[in-house]
């Protein structure tokens, strides 16, 4: 018997209700979902051990990975990190007052300032990004390079084609 996932399982029950739902698309975003969702879960698990959440993490790896001084300006920051310019400032107040990021004035505009990350921060976003890469590591651990490499290209792909290309710098 061929294996079937969870996927095969919901479209065959549409199959059988109602052929016209069963469409490409729907295996495509629910397979795409189901992935995301068994990442996620890997990502939390890890997580849970440094008390920070998903969007904490988020902030801390987008300026960790801004290369050094590891700062960035908070609007330049919130889209880099893909949220909301509001929900980034909430989050710079909570690693702020966790002592993971500190905000310094821009000497060129007065108006603007700098996120970096401290000292701190450094230390504990190396741990966590180490933690989360074991943690997905260990969820792709059976699945077969040449296949995750494939998959990747495939996705990579699809993301060109839906118009997701990485934002020019200048």
């Amino acid at each position: 018997m061929e294996r079937r996932d969870r996927v095969d399982a919901m479209l065959a029950a549409w199959r059988a209700e109602d052929p016209e739902v069963a469409t490409l698309t729907l295996e495509l975003t629910k397979r795409v979902g189901r992935l995301s969702a068994l990442s996620m879960e890997a990502t939390q698990r890890a997580l849970e051990e440094f008390g920070v959440t998903y969007a904490e993490f988020d902030v801390l790896a987008t300026l960790r990975r801004s290369g050094r001084p590891y700062r960035l300006k908070p609007g330049t920051l919130a889209e880099s990190s893909m949220l909301t310019t509001g929900g980034t400032s909430n989050i710079l107040q909570r690693l702020g007052a966790a002592g993971l990021v500190r905000r310094e004035p821009d000497p060129d505009d007065r108006r603007s300032s700098w996120v970096r990350l401290t000292p701190e921060g450094l230390e504990l976003t190396g741990r966590i990004v180490a933690a989360t890469g074991r943690a997905h590591e260990a969820l792709f651990e059976k699945v077969p390079e040449e296949t995750g490499r494939a998959l990747a290209d495939l996705l990579r792909e699809v993301l060109l084609t839906l118009g997701d290309e990485a934002p020019r710098r200048p």
